[in-house]
């Protein structure tokens, strides 16, 4: 046998140098991409109602002029303006609150021990398999006793007590070494130091995390905002949307559909803006 034949390739590892046909990798990617774009067919068709006059909003004409107009009239047509303070105002007093309760008591449950320590964070817990419609009508009885009805207040209170984040931090401080609490307690740091001074700091990725999930679900919250608000004043962007495309003489999709891109712009630009952040404080954060 000549030296040639040795080092010629085996009829196995010329086989197996051929690339297989992977047929679930195939079957998965086809029905990736079409739950994707059954996703992304109302995006289409809201984008091109909002940029295409009225005649436009049930055919497809390639060659269909563009306009602005819509925009214009449903950003006239209702007072937006006021509506989006009411919701930056809203998400802002949420997400502070959450932030104040929610790692004051995960710090608790993290790193002390009380009586009842397992018992309350349980009970905790629970309130994750609790849904908020659950309790409409005693949180609207609780506002009408303080006084709170149609206010802004009155909308982020019953939320700034989360169950998730307090969860979250507290798995998150877990994983902080106990020697840089004990190396702050030496330099002379109290419990509130070495929560300001350590902890946080390195929780930061969850906060983030926390904070784009908290401000993105009160965005959208609607129910509640609905039941609790009677006036302009205090009505969030949601709410707004709704009252402003419940019109009694049929409906014009292009002034709706103008407005609801308006309503759902900001956090989709934040989103493609701070994409890559974004995945990154999920996945620091351990969240699934």
């Amino acid at each position: 046998m000549s030296l040639q034949d040795l080092n010629a390739p085996s009829a196995k590892s010329r086989l197996s140098a051929v690339p297989r046909f992977d047929f679930d990798r195939t079957l998965n990617t086809i029905g990736a991409w079409t739950l994707g774009l059954l996703w992304f067919l109302p995006v289409i068709y809201g984008l091109w109602t909002a940029i295409h006059p009225g005649e436009f909003a049930t055919r497809f004409e390639l060659f269909a002029p563009l306009t602005t107009d819509n925009f214009e009239r449903a950003w006239n047509a209702a007072p937006f303006a006021r509506y989006f303070l009411n919701t930056i105002l809203l998400v802002t007093f949420i997400l502070i609150g959450q932030f104040i309760l929610c790692t004051l008591a995960a710090y608790a449950f993290a790193r002390f021990t009380f009586p009842g320590h397992n018992l309350l964070f349980t009970l905790v817990l629970l309130q994750l398999l609790v849904m908020p419609d659950i309790l409409i009508v005693e949180n609207y009885a609780t506002m009408r006793v303080l006084g709170l009805v149609d206010t802004i207040v009155a909308i982020g209170l019953p939320y700034i007590a989360s169950g998730f984040g307090i969860f979250l931090l507290r798995q998150t401080f877990k994983t902080v070494p106990k020697e840089l609490e004990d190396a702050a307690r030496v330099e002379g740091a109290g419990p509130l130091g070495i929560l300001w001074k350590v902890y946080v700091p390195l929780a930061k990725p969850t906060y983030l995390a926390y904070g784009l999930v908290s401000v993105s679900h009160h965005w959208n919250n609607f129910l509640w905002p609905l039941i609790i608000t009677n006036s302009v004043e205090t009505r969030p962007v949601t709410v707004g949307l709704s009252i402003f495309a419940s019109v009694d003489q049929g409906v014009d999709w292009s002034l709706i559909t103008a407005a609801t891109l308006m309503t759902s712009g900001p956090l989709l630009i934040a989103f493609l803006l701070f994409q890559r952040q974004f995945v990154q404080s999920f996945m620091r954060a351990g969240i699934k």
